[in-house]
């Protein structure tokens, strides 16, 4: 088991495939936070950190999956990072604050109020009193949502039969969900550069091998290399396999290292 292999023996390529295996979860998650006007590329980043501490933090015998253990961690990240840039006016920083702050545009949704007025003294009394915080507060976030001006597509339709849904709901998309996009982008430049990296523990026969058999649109040949160096096929073929192994060796440890460093 990876989790225990890492938290025993502090495995970084145990922590590497760990962190991988979740990038998924993490886009997922930062797509419900998408309505704060913030780049959905910089909550994966911060979702990213919380995943890497909820790793490194993770404790097998718990009884719990690691999915559902990183997920706070990658909330409270990403909830963070949306607390320090949503607004130039503080938003407050007290667990109430918080979750106020993160449930204001719901609960309003449910009371059936506008998202651009301030509310009704009885929203503002029920909403006070559902989250435990001063009615005062409650006006004074609203206010402050109200100025930040995101232009939010998850902001409450009152058009249409029943009033309800979100601006999203309409938008049809037939190609690939954005997450997703986001996920394989993320994954594919993270790989690359530490294919580059990785690569860099290669003398320039070994690297120019594995480049022009394994990473151009038109590989050359064992014979066309044999030639160039002026070895025989079979020799070309053990420098491959060789350089081949010592990049994924490479790449493990890497992934494993910028992991770790990322949460000491």
């Amino acid at each position: 088991m990876l989790a225990k292999r890492y938290e025993e023996h502090d495995d970084p390529e145990a922590a590497a495939q760990l962190v991988t295996s979740h990038l998924r979860l993490v886009s997922k998650i930062a797509m419900g936070y998408r309505g704060y006007g913030l780049p959905v590329s910089d909550l994966i980043s911060e979702g990213n950190v919380g995943l890497m501490q909820g790793v490194k933090k993770f404790e097998a015998d718990r009884g719990f999956r690691l999915a559902t253990y990183a997920m706070w961690w990658i909330k409270a990240s990403i909830q963070e990072y949306i607390l320090r840039s949503w607004s130039l006016v503080k938003m407050g920083t007290t667990a109430a604050q918080k979750k106020l702050f993160f449930n204001l545009r719901r609960m309003k949704k449910n009371l059936d109020a506008y998202e651009d007025t301030d509310l009704h003294p009885e929203d503002v009394n029920k909403i006070a009193t559902d989250l435990g915080v001063p009615e005062q507060e409650v006006v004074n976030m609203n206010r402050r949502m109200m100025m930040g001006g995101d232009g939010s597509l998850n902001v409450p339709m009152r058009n249409g039969e029943d009033g309800s849904g979100e601006w999203m709901d309409w938008l049809k998309d037939d190609g690939p969900l954005q997450d997703e996009l986001v996920a394989n982008a993320q994954e594919s430049e993270v790989r690359h550069d530490m294919l580059i990296e990785a690569m860099d523990g290669l003398n320039e026969r070994e690297k120019h091998i594995l480049t022009e058999r394994r990473l151009t649109e038109n590989p050359q040949t064992l014979e066309e290399l044999s030639q160039v160096y002026d070895v025989s096929r079979e020799r070309i073929r053990q420098i491959e396999v060789r350089a081949f192994e010592k990049v994924q060796k490479a790449m493990k440890a890497i992934a494993g290292e910028k992991l770790l460093a990322g949460v000491a």
